[in-house]
């Protein structure tokens, strides 16, 4: 064993050495197709400038209207489009950028707002300017516009005309904690341009625009194709408050109020005196300790009205309105990632269902240019928050969120460093450092794999692959076959307390090598299963004999005598160390012991479920997420289980990693899950626990699942709507303590004293286990039902393993 792992360890340090290729990221266009130059303001040291506002306008004629006219624009960081005075596109641009040298483009249809004759484009351009956890600035302002409507062309060029948005600029301090890079912003109404954006304006004044350079000119780099929709625009809406409102500003803080915590930008419309100060923030402006951002508007005389360009969040809109000043009206536009919220659970549990709905709010308000952590402190994409969200995101919106899980992975591969190393928050302008558990999580079964398996997408995962491949090599192997914890970077586990670290790197790292291995089978590299295959043999026959001590996972170092870390038990069992033989004491731990954040008790669920202990999972879900459910001031879930102090890193009150739950009701309780790649084929085993009726929806790339489960202790009913193209494995539970006497489908017997009855067209009978009765069942609507009779009470068998699932 102690030669084999030496040798493993030099074979990965010999090809850790060996430079990775360059990473193109899909949807990257040649140079050559750009006949657009990149332009900016003069003079311009103005384009290196921080909050950085900048106008561009350009009237040209076209001989007729075109049927379709597709505009390609690029900005360092973000752009709102007129055309011919209606805004096209509010908030373009994704945050900086797909790789770390260049620049995504978006590509948008503008021909529904133009015309026959003289037409206007009007752009306004944020520059950040500054580094964040979500965003790496290129240093420089730019924009780059090129249209295509029919024959004609439209292309940015000196022609163009650009000025510095004097009116934009910067409020006193605070500013935004530095993981951001958005800054606040202050917009003086006395110093705008009036009308712009619309057809007419004279802008002769305004200098022509600085040609920049053409693609792919630095230091925008090489263009991507955005890889996802625009924002989904909800329109303005009044305050939930609005009646309550104030018509004239006492002085006193106006609090406009949101059905729910969203991404809103705030509206006002006034009657002021020139030169007073509005200050507009959310209620958790300092939502996880720091500041985050703000907004102020200078007024001008006379009626007026504004929407701030840059979102914020939180329950409330604070307005700090001087006395005297007239409100005309208040609202709020909520915009946000463009998906439905299609997926379905409910279930005979208010406390089940009031989390769900928790959780989902949680996921949507924590998606935008990434996957975040949360909205307002950091908005950055740390891949242990992702693997959550995107698990999550399969069972609650349609398809069209798998773009964003895409994206997420494809920036993480494409950040990666030349040694082999990723890290996360990516993109990112002042981050570099290794996390390595999460990078484990990411690449292995419960991420990269479980979006591929999910979405049925293997192209996406055939890109990634030879960077996932040599991050797992740059690991070492100890002589005992364990993996060498990777102490230059930042080790950590969890939040909290009594984190049993050498259990969880080999546990983490067995997951790692499982997802690598099912992406080599599914790609087809089977030259790699062997170098595979070795190392996760050689961690399986070490772990149990190092850390099992008999009633309990533990390492050798870990010195608490009187606590043990559930998570690390918990990814035991996740990782398949631990036989049937273990649970029984594994469930005495998980009884008393409660120490992960809400990040990592989503395992211990899992866990659970694997373990077939449903009950206990629902009852240790009720337990520990109480506080955060019964809690009528907020409508998400929380980074800890306390706001501010009483939780963890911060303490935000939006953090999508604690939505777990949402997986387990959909992917255990109900017992939905995909045995081949997008749900082409897949098993519904259901593990309701203590629940009584469960129903529920699942969108898939085949169509919608749709199921509905009710149990009593002496009947069980499955209604089951399944999708074209797909074949089901569905399971009637078999009671604990109880037995299974006849089960009917569409009102036929199919099973009857312990063996199956009449044939059903569309249904095949496959096994009966201690757990289940299977049959397989195919595309439509099939209704089953069983009695079940309670047996006599003895020592139970150890329960058998459930079926083929995801993570095997």
């Amino acid at each position: 064993m102690k030669k084999i792992a030496l040798l493993l360890g030099l074979v990965a340090n010999a090809m850790a050495a060996e430079p990775l290729p360059p990473f193109v990221y899909p949807g990257t266009v040649p140079a050559s197709s750009w006949s657009a130059k990149w332009i900016g303001v003069e003079p311009a040291a103005d384009a290196k400038k921080q909050n950085l506002w900048t106008a561009y306008r350009k009237e040209f004629d076209l001989a007729a209207k075109p049927g379709k006219a597709v505009a390609r624009i690029a900005v360092d960081s973000k752009y709102w489009l007129w055309v011919n005075g209606v805004l096209a596109v509010r908030e373009g641009a994704l945050k900086r950028g797909p790789t770390p040298t260049d620049t995504f483009f978006d590509e948008v249809d503008l021909a529904p707002h133009l015309k026959q004759g003289k037409n206007t484009v009007a752009i306004l351009v944020w520059y950040f300017g500054k580094q964040g956890f979500s965003h790496k600035s290129s240093g420089k302002s730019g924009l780059l516009f090129q249209m295509e409507a029919g024959l004609e062309k439209l292309v940015s060029d000196s022609s163009w005309r650009a000025v510095v948005h004097p009116a934009y600029g910067d409020p006193e301090a605070p500013h935004p904690n530095n993981r951001l890079p958005e800054s606040n912003i202050r917009y003086n109404a006395g110093k705008e341009f009036a009308g712009w954006e619309r057809p007419g304006f004279d802008a002769s004044a305004w200098a022509p625009a600085e040609d920049l350079g053409t693609p792919d000119c630095a230091p925008w780099g090489r263009l991507v194709k955005r890889p996802m929709p625009l924002w989904k625009d909800f329109g303005l809406q009044p305050y939930t408050n609005a009646p309550a409102l104030p018509t004239v500003s006492d002085g006193q803080l106006i609090k406009g109020k949101l059905p729910y915590n969203a991404q809103i930008t705030p509206y006002l419309k006034i009657d002021a005196k020139a030169g007073q100060t509005i200050k507009i923030q959310m209620d958790n402006y300092r939502g996880g300790s720091e500041p985050n951002v703000r907004a102020e508007y200078v007024t001008r005389d006379g009626e007026q009205e504004f929407e701030f360009p840059g979102w914020m969040n939180g329950h409330e809109v604070h307005y700090e309105v001087p006395a005297g000043i007239k409100v005309r009206d208040l609202k709020y536009r909520e915009t946000g990632f463009d998906t439905e919220f299609a997926g379905e659970f409910s279930c005979g549990d208010d406390f089940m269902n009031r989390l769900r709905t928790k959780a989902l709010r949680t996921l949507y308000i924590t998606m935008r240019d990434t996957y975040m952590d949360c909205p307002d402190r950091e908005r950055a994409l740390w891949w242990g928050d992702a693997v959550n969200e995107l698990g999550e995101a399969f069972y609650a919106f349609d398809r069209r969120s798998d773009l964003l899980a895409r994206k997420c992975i494809l920036d993480l591969v494409a950040w990666q460093k030349p040694d082999g190393v990723l890290f996360s928050p990516v993109p990112a302008g002042n981050w570099d450092k290794d996390l390595p558990l999460q990078m484990l999580a990411s690449i292995g079964s419960t991420g990269f794999w479980t979006y591929s398996f999910f979405s049925g997408d293997m192209e996406t995962l055939g890109a990634v692959y030879p960077g996932m491949k040599r991050y797992m090599e740059i690991w070492d192997m100890q002589p005992d076959g364990l993996v060498v914890p990777r102490r230059d970077a930042w080790e950590w586990g969890d939040w909290g307390n009594n984190i049993d670290m050498p259990i969880l790197y080999n546990a983490w790292y067995h997951i790692g090598l499982q997802g690598l291995r099912n992406a080599a089978l599914a790609l087809g590299k089977d030259a790699d299963l062997p170098w595979i295959d070795t190392r996760m043999k050689s961690i399986e026959a070490a772990f149990n004999k190092t850390f099992w001590t008999g009633t309990e996972y533990r390492s050798p170092g870990y010195r608490n005598r009187w606590q043990t870390d559930d998570r690390a038990n918990a990814m035991a069992v996740i990782a398949g160390f631990a036989g049937q033989d273990k649970y029984p004491a594994l469930l005495e731990v998980f009884r008393k012991q409660a120490h992960a954040s809400p990040y990592m008790e989503k395992y211990v669920l899992e866990a659970l479920c694997i373990m077939d202990e449903p009950e206990f999972a629902q009852e240790r879900i009720k337990q520990r997420f109480a506080k955060m459910v019964d809690h009528t001031d907020y409508t998400t879930l929380w980074e800890g289980w306390g706001i501010g102090a009483e939780g963890f890193g911060g303490g935000t009150i939006n953090h999508a990693w604690s939505g777990g739950p949402l997986t387990i009701m959909s992917q255990y309780l109900a017992g939905i899950a995909p045995t081949a790649p997008a749900f082409s084929k897949y098993s519904v085993f259901p593990q309701m626990g203590s629940l009584g009726k469960i129903s529920t929806k699942v969108v898939t790339a085949k169509g919608d699942i749709a199921l509905q489960l009710t149990k009593t202790k002496e009947n069980f009913a499955m209604e089951l709507t399944s999708p074209a193209g797909t074949q089901a494995t569905i399971g009637i539970p078999v009671p604990k303590g109880g037995k299974i006497t006849e089960v009917k489908a569409n009102g036929r017997s199919i099973w009857s004293e312990g063996k199956p009855d009449a044939v059903v067209p569309g249904l095949r009978f496959v096994e009966a286990t201690p757990r289940y009765v299977v049959f397989a069942v195919d595309p439509g609507k099939c209704s089953f039902s069983a009695t079940v009779e309670e047996l006599p009470a003895i020592a139970s068998p150890p329960s058998t393993e459930l079926p083929l699932t995801l993570a095997e």
